[in-house]
C-alpha cells in the first residue's frame, strides 16, 4: 500500500526505456488486407461504415465545442499542477479534405481510390521530431514500384503538426484526439495483390526493425478489382 502512495496516477514512473511510436490504420476490419470490388457495393461498404465511425469524434462541431484552436508548428507545452486537465488542439475531420467523408462520403473507394487514415501510437510527454514535424511516406513494400503509381496525403503534405504534442495522459488529456495523416490511393494497379509500406520519417523515428512491423511503419495489403 505505502509502494503504491508513490505511484502517480498522471504519469508512468519509467519512461527511459519507452520506444519510439509506432502506428495504425483505419479502417482495420480484417487484418491488414483491404480487399474490394468498385463494382460490388457489399465488398467497400463495411470500410466506408468504419470510415465514418472512427472519424465522429472528428467532426468538426464537436471539435470547435471540446478543443482549442492552437498555434500551428510548435509543441503545445502546458504547465501547472500535475493533476490539471489540460487542453487539446482541435483536429477538424475537415482538415483531411478529400478523405474526410464530408465531400465523398465513401472516402473514394466507390471509384477505386481508397482512403485509409494512419495514426499515431500515443506515448505520454512525448516530441516527435525533435522540432521538425513528423511525416509519412508510402512505397510498394515487394514488387513492382509501379504498382503504386499515385498517393495523395492531408492534412498539407502528409506531417503530424507539433501543436497536437505533448500528449499528457486520459486522466487529465480527457479530450484529446489523435492527429491523423489520412492516405488517398488515387492509382494503384486493379486486380492484384499490393503489398504497400507506409513510414514515419522524422529525427528519432525508428522505421527500420524487421521484427516489428508496428514500430514507425505499417505494412499493408490494398486488392482493388474492377
Amino acid at each position: 500500500y505505502v509502494m503504491l502512495l508513490t505511484l502517480s496516477p498522471y504519469t508512468p514512473t519509467h519512461r527511459d526505456r519507452v520506444a519510439p511510436p509506432g502506428v495504425m490504420i483505419r479502417p482495420h476490419l480484417n487484418g491488414f488486407n483491404i480487399a474490394f470490388n468498385v463494382s460490388k457495393r457489399s465488398t467497400w461498404q463495411p470500410y466506408v461504415d468504419s470510415m465514418h465511425r472512427f472519424l465522429q469524434a472528428y467532426d468538426d462541431k464537436v471539435q470547435e465545442e471540446k478543443n482549442i484552436e492552437c498555434a500551428a508548428g510548435r509543441y503545445f507545452i502546458q504547465g501547472g499542477p500535475e493533476g490539471k486537465e489540460k487542453k487539446a488542439c482541435r483536429f477538424k475531420r475537415s482538415l483531411l479534405q478529400s478523405c474526410s467523408g464530408i465531400g465523398d462520403p465513401t472516402f473514394g473507394y466507390s471509384r477505386g481510390q481508397p482512403c485509409i487514415l494512419l495514426k499515431m501510437n500515443r506515448i505520454i510527454g512525448y516530441r516527435p521530431g525533435a522540432g521538425v514535424p513528423v511525416s509519412v511516406g508510402c512505397k510498394v513494400q515487394k514488387g513492382n514500384e509501379s504498382d503504386l503509381r499515385s498517393v495523395d496525403f492531408y492534412p498539407g503534405n502528409g506531417t503530424f503538426d507539433l501543436m497536437y504534442y505533448p500528449y499528457y495522459g486520459k486522466v487529465t488529456h480527457v479530450n484529446y484526439t489523435s492527429p491523423l495523416v489520412a492516405m488517398h490511393f488515387t492509382d494503384v494497379k486493379r486486380n492484384s495483390v499490393v503489398p504497400i509500406q507506409c513510414s514515419l520519417n522524422g529525427k528519432g523515428i525508428v522505421n527500420d526493425v524487421n521484427s516489428d512491423r508496428f514500430l514507425g511503419r505499417i505494412i499493408f495489403t490494398l486488392s482493388i478489382g474492377k
